[in-house]
């Protein structure tokens, strides 16, 4: 796509899975893939922000969607799933999906 064009599209909304500190640890303990995140809170969220900052300079908007270590072992229970790296992706396109649609 070229830039003149991107330049004409609508923004799209981005759904990007979110973590908050004190959640961390926690979750670590939950996610069967936790050797596919960096080892620590402060590694993930550089690269998050990098990510994001990345999305944002293309234009398109980033909606954080925030896996809470309560809520997201339940919804995954609910849906049949494991709580990996999918699940926690379509769980943020799920959100932002919702969102995007109430707004």
């Amino acid at each position: 796509m070229t830039e003149n064009n991107k330049q004409n599209q609508a923004p799209s909304i981005q759904a990007m899975v979110w973590y908050k500190k004190e959640d961390w640890d926690t979750l670590m303990d939950l996610f069967p893939d936790r050797h596919l995140l960096p080892p620590s809170y402060e590694n993930w969220l550089g690269r998050a922000e990098e990510m994001k900052s990345k999305v944002e300079a293309d234009g398109d908007v980033v909606i954080k969607v925030f896996i809470d270590p309560e809520t997201f072992p339940a919804w995954c229970k609910e849906q049949g799933r494991k709580m990996d790296s999918e699940s926690r992706a379509d769980l943020a396109i799920q959100v932002a999906q919702q969102q995007s649609f109430s707004a």
